[in-house]
Formats: structure tokens, sequence, C-alpha cells
């Protein structure tokens, strides 16, 4: 099988929300809804203070833990790209069951009030059928978001590459999100920002 994945350069992220803001548009989602984030964090002191941005989405993981709590089977895991997606031929139990929600280490299936059911990143099957790139990754000005396979990915972009950091912990779940990151991601003391 091969298995896609992300790519994000924290060296090069703008904390700029761009790709957060197209993954909103294009997957339509209500307000406090997103399947993309962008997060700030602070660490250090004068005169060393640093800064950084983590722009995070499912990580279509090896081992979901969202699709092995849905009770109906309505997420999945391709067999043939890994990506994790949702089945929309499979009705969602709702904001009754939300057992997907409360499985993911990472937060990113959300429950969408309007739909009325948990959406989450597909890797813009849609748009990769089309030859397009995933919304997010096209609109990154600075060119720190790519997908594609893991291997293909490791290779491209060089050893150091980390899955976990103080603020994203690996929650054993073999996340496939490959982050080459600032060094100051890397101190165990740091502080959330809103932006």
């Amino acid at each position: 099988m091969k298995q896609y994945g992300f790519y994000f350069d924290q060296t090069l992220c703008a904390g700029c929300h761009a790709c957060q803001i197209a993954c909103k548009a294009k997957n339509h989602l209500q307000p406090g809804s997103l399947l993309r984030r962008v997060r700030s964090f602070e660490t250090g002191e004068f005169p060393h203070p640093g800064i950084y941005h983590l722009s995070a989405g499912c990580a279509h993981c090896a081992d979901p833990a969202c699709a092995a709590a849905c009770p109906v089977g309505r997420i999945s895991k391709d067999e043939t790209n890994g990506i994790v997606a949702c089945d929309p031929d499979i009705p969602c139990l709702g904001e009754d069951c939300l057992a997907c929600v409360e499985a993911c280490p990472y937060g990113h299936p959300v429950y969408d009030r309007l739909k009325k059911e948990v959406v989450k990143c597909g890797l813009c099957r849609d748009l990769l059928q089309n030859g397009e790139q995933p919304a997010c990754i096209a609109s990154c000005m600075m060119r720190a978001l790519a997908w594609g396979p893991v291997d293909e990915l490791k290779a491209r972009y060089g050893p150091g590459l980390v899955t976990a950091l103080p603020c994203l912990p690996d929650g054993g779940t073999g996340p496939h999100l490959l982050i080459r990151a600032r060094e100051c991601a890397g101190e165990t003391s740091f502080e959330e920002k809103r932006m």
C-alpha cells in the first residue's frame, strides 16, 4: 500500500492561516469548525525568546483511533493510499456519539453543528482526482506544506524530520505528518498564543 501523508516545514511557516482558511472554505465549514488549524507558540525568555507555528490537520495515521472508535464504520482507512476519511453514504450518529472525536489524540475529526455530523480531512480526494493539490497546500504562500507518499516525502526532504513535538505529542497512532521543526519547537516549556 502507498501511504499518503503531509510534510510541514515549520522553518518556513509565517503563521498566516491561509491553509486553514482555504481548508475551511473548500469544505464549507461552519464558524468554529476547522479541519486544519494553525496554532502559534512562544518559548524562552528575553534575551532568547522563540516563536513557532504549527499547521496541522488529520495525520492519516497508520492506526487511526478515530476509525477504530466509530461504531458504524463511517470512518475508514483506504487500503490503496492510506487516506483516513468519512464515508458520506454511512450516516453519522452525530452529537449523540462523538466517539471518533474523543478518540483522536490530535483533535482532528470535528462535529459540524450545521451539518449535524462529524467531518474530517479526506486529503481533498476530489481535487487529487482532478490532478490538483489539496486546498491547504495550494494556498500556502511560503510553500511550507507538501503532500505525497510518505516514503517519497522522507526522501525528498531528508533526515531530521519528526512526527511529534512537545506541543503535539505522539498519540501512539503512527501519524503521517513529517515536520521540519524549528529548534525552539523542541523546548518543553511553551505557551500557546491566540492570534
